[in-house]
């Protein structure tokens, strides 16, 4: 069966949920599962898929036993190199820092767009208040065991408005289902819709919000990203698909949000209200925080698409997922170290399994401490400050994608005493596992310089491997012998797996 075409930019851009699945289908990266159980089986099977899989496909999960067979959920939206450039508006055919070199060059040029505000659109088909509203009748996974019940809001969005200043935002930020008109919301410190919500509370007022729970991926990065300060989050995707997106003004709230959304709710906070919220398995790998009281919605009205998709993006361990995270923080890491003047930075790159954890940065030395000084500023310019660990600086020989060469970097070319320092007392936040209940707020960054010493790189040892020309043409002589071994290795992986 020939694959679907991939739409036109034009149509591509119109920052539709379906549009974009029609892009991944004609990319061959989209799979649908029938019959999987809300409960733990989709979370299975979606890091079942992450595991086994290098290049995993978007995943639809469809006749959830129990529910309506075409309400849906969407797991694995961005985890390859493929869809998370569809997403970014960028060609689909590029490598790993290439892409990262692109997006950073996209956003030092983006202009933020405005959205156009619509009456209606898609996500009114449906639209129900009071006694109507049922959230239960939604296939909301549990995605995880120790999870504290099912989670609705994992890939979603939710818009508040600073109550003193009018200014809107659009964050992302846990959502627990409790009850048919009720759901929890966890907005951890320093955020600006718990800033908004405390601002409420110390006024005694409720508290507005809205939520979407199925949108196009792109306005899910930019919910969950930190944009640029004083820019709304659909200005910046506007931006970054040049041209507007459509947004509608809730007639409860006033607060907008996606015209093309799948599901869409409007409620608030009553102040002094609260729920047992969580736990919850967060991006690091771990349950970071217990079961504790935490504010809730009274949903007033629920809007949704014909057909809903529910998007998830629950974190699993970082070791099987994080692509889309690790290209774009390392783009901003990459801007903000040039934009503090680090000169011949050949490349950075956060590592999946560690997230925000660990930055790799490749450089061609120019001149005593330009190691160090990179060092420093990737792990404190503003994309690269919070919640870091370690920082890894390498020659423009190193592949710092690949995490063998980096710790053969690391094993040869850096020397305990001379090479590696500490920083104390640096930015971390509630979810860093290691901190102790109690003290979280601080941690501390390990800088290792694992570059060819620069007062002797020239007399450094020689390293023992073919040529790239060498390489190109013996690899051309061989091309058919080379690819019949390695389709038969993989064969043999597939049937010991």
């Amino acid at each position: 069966m020939a694959k679907p075409e991939m739409k036109t930019n034009e149509a591509a851009n119109a920052c539709d949920l379906r549009d974009w699945l029609d892009n991944v289908e004609a990319l061959g990266q989209l799979e649908h599962i029938s019959g999987a159980d809300w409960d733990l089986e989709i979370g299975a099977l979606t890091e079942i898929i992450l595991e086994r899989l290098s290049s995993p496909p978007a995943v639809m999960f469809e006749s959830v036993p129990g529910y309506d067979p075409n309400r849906r959920v969407l797991a694995n939206m961005l985890e390859t190199l493929e869809r998370t450039a569809l997403t970014l508006n960028l060609p689909t055919d590029l490598k790993t820092i290439p892409l990262i070199d692109a997006l950073r060059a996209k956003l030092r040029a983006l202009q933020p767009i405005k959205p156009t505000i619509v009456s209606t659109g898609p996500v009114m088909e449906n639209v129900e208040r009071g006694d109507q509203i049922d959230l239960l009748k939604f296939p909301v996974p549990r995605w995880h065991e120790g999870d504290g019940g099912r989670y609705l809001g994992t890939a979603h969005l939710v818009i508040t408005r600073d109550p003193e200043t009018g200014v809107e935002n659009v964050g992302c930020y846990r959502v627990m289902l409790h009850d048919k008109d009720k759901v929890g919301l966890y907005i951890s410190p320093g955020k600006h819709g718990k800033m908004h919500y405390e601002k409420a509370m110390r006024a005694g007022k409720p508290f507005p919000v809205a939520m979407v729970f199925g949108q196009h991926p792109l306005l899910f990065i930019a919910a969950s990203q930190a944009v640029p300060f004083g820019v709304n989050e659909y200005e910046w995707t506007g931006g970054l698909l040049g041209q507007p997106i459509e947004v509608m003004e809730g007639p409860l709230t006033g607060l907008r949000f996606p015209a093309t959304a799948e599901i869409a709710i409007e409620g608030e906070i009553i102040p002094g209200e609260s729920l047992p919220e969580g736990p919850f398995g967060e991006w690091p790998g771990y349950y970071a925080s217990a079961q504790r009281a935490e504010p809730f919605v009274r949903v007033k009205a629920l809007y949704y698409r014909n057909d809903p998709i529910i998007c998830g993006a629950a974190p699993f361990k970082p070791t099987i997922h994080g692509m889309y995270r690790s290209c774009l923080r390392a783009a901003t890491v990459w801007n903000g170290m040039e934009q503090a003047g680090v000169p011949d930075i050949r490349g950075v790159y956060l590592p999946p399994p560690a997230q925000r954890f660990m930055i790799v940065v490749a450089i061609k030395q120019r001149y005593p401490g330009h190691a160090k000084q990179a060092a420093l500023v990737a792990c404190q310019c503003h994309a690269g400050a919070y919640l870091g660990r370690y920082v890894v600086v390498v020659d423009e020989d190193i592949d710092i994608t690949d995490l063998n060469e980096v710790v053969w970097a690391i094993a040869t070319r850096s020397d305990p005493a001379t090479s590696v320092d500490i920083l104390r007392r640096t930015w971390s936040g509630p979810l860093d596992p290691i901190i102790p209940p109690g003290q979280k707020g601080h941690n501390s960054r390990m800088i290792i310089e694992a570059t060819r010493p620069y007062e002797w790189r020239d007399r450094f040892p020689d390293v023992s491997q073919i040529g790239s020309d060498t390489r190109k043409r013996f690899s051309a002589k061989w091309e058919k012998q080379l690819a019949a071994v390695q389709a038969r290795h993989a064969r043999a992986n597939v049937r010991q797996d």
